[in-house]
């Protein structure tokens, strides 16, 4: 299989004007360049671009997916609404995440390269950043639970100490785009299991009510600047807000668990989905082995009802003298057998069994798909 490669940018807080989509046409004459996007792949070759620049200056979101298992998303972020420091406790120990800073914004590039164990069959990258893109979102409105996500790979690897503690204490419920970050970097599902069973942030509800009251409490000078700033098209006021109401929220009061108290959980549902799995697969074992059963009782059944015309459709089969009419043959023998057995004629069989076997002696083919026939 040819290598590929998808490449995806979008713009989210402005669109790109036409100065713009004619410098991006620069780097690409095959692209398909929006408004909001640009998009190419390659099965040979690569792009020309940088993309840590493009970002820089242009998008607020690019992915990136080979199929040798090399997977990234670089997010921009407004400074003033994302502190640096505040990622350190998700993202010091994670060594395949950057971050840096570009004028008014925050850069954070997430490159995760799997080599072979992480290598797609096929995928050709369409609709993932659709999926992802809302995360973006969540994030300038104060939930950092993509951060914390990469944050077990720093587990999953062995980096951390016994010791340390979770950056939240609790990562789910998993909103859509999580799920799709957890399974577009490949991040262990038990350890996104364990970290989701609890829940540190406010609930979905109970954040709606904490929102109306924090814009009920802010004075009518704040507010009014609120409204300006929508008028003027800013796309960050409603995140603004959220985060507001996050940070006012106390949460569900949950301890951080310890790395140990987490890797011991992650172990305790790795061995409840295995001893699952087993059971699953034992129960389609004997559901197969029950359907198997029912229609080999069946095919007996029908080969009992045709009688004698059995023996001749064998000699019929043989006289084709082709490997399918062999293998037919002798599966109609060796049905006929369990039925002499089941019905106390096997002497019978074997003696025109016998008798098969002198009149075809030089079908040395046929002969050999009747071996262990005859012989209970």
């Amino acid at each position: 299989m040819s290598e590929y490669q998808y490449y995806e940018f979008q713009t989210v807080d402005r669109p790109l004007g036409e100065a713009d989509r004619e410098a991006l046409r620069a780097l690409s004459s095959r692209a398909r360049i929006t408004t909001t996007s640009f998009t190419n792949h390659y099965e040979w070759g690569d792009f020309k671009g940088d993309p840590q620049q493009l970002v820089e200056r242009w998008f607020d979101l690019h992915l990136y997916l080979a199929n040798w298992g090399t997977r990234r998303l670089i997010m921009r972020l407004p400074r003033r609404l994302m502190e640096r420091g505040r990622l350190n406790a998700f993202l010091l120990d994670v060594d395949w995440v950057a971050v840096w800073e570009k004028g008014e914004n925050l850069i954070v590039d997430m490159y995760r390269d799997e080599g072979e164990e992480g290598y797609i069959d096929w995928d050709d990258g369409s609709g993932w950043l659709d999926a992802l893109a809302p995360l973006r979102a969540d994030v300038l409105s104060g939930d950092l639970r993509l951060f914390y996500l990469l944050w077990l790979t720093a587990l999953e690897d062995g980096v951390l100490k016994a010791d340390d503690t979770e950056p939240l204490a609790g990562l789910g419920p998993l909103t859509g785009a999580l799920k799709a970050a957890a399974d577009f970097f490949g991040i262990d599902r038990d350890l996104v299991d364990a970290a989701a069973e609890r829940f540190a942030g406010p609930e979905p509800a109970a954040l709606d009510g904490v929102m109306q009251a924090t814009i009920a409490g802010l004075s009518d000078a704040v507010k009014t600047d609120l409204l300006m700033r929508v008028a003027d098209g800013d796309p960050h006021v409603g995140a603004e807000l959220k985060r507001a109401a996050r940070i006012g929220d106390t949460g569900s009061g949950a301890t951080p668990r310890t790395v140990e108290e987490l890797t011991a959980r992650v172990e305790a549902l790795r061995r409840a989905r295995e001893r699952a799995e087993v059971e699953r697969q034992a129960k389609e074992q004997r559901r197969q082995a029950a359907l198997a059963e029912r229609m080999r009782r069946k095919r007996l059944d029908e080969v009992m009802q045709r009688g004698e015309a059995v023996w001749a459709e064998i000699e019929t089969e043989i006289a084709r003298r082709n490997a399918s009419g062999y293998d037919r043959a002798a599966a109609l023998l060796f049905d006929l057998e369990v039925i002499a057995i089941e019905g106390g004629t096997l002497s019978d069989f074997i003696h025109r069994l016998d008798a098969i076997r002198d009149r075809h002696a030089r079908k040395e083919r046929f002969l050999e798909r009747l071996k262990g026939l005859g012989e209970r």
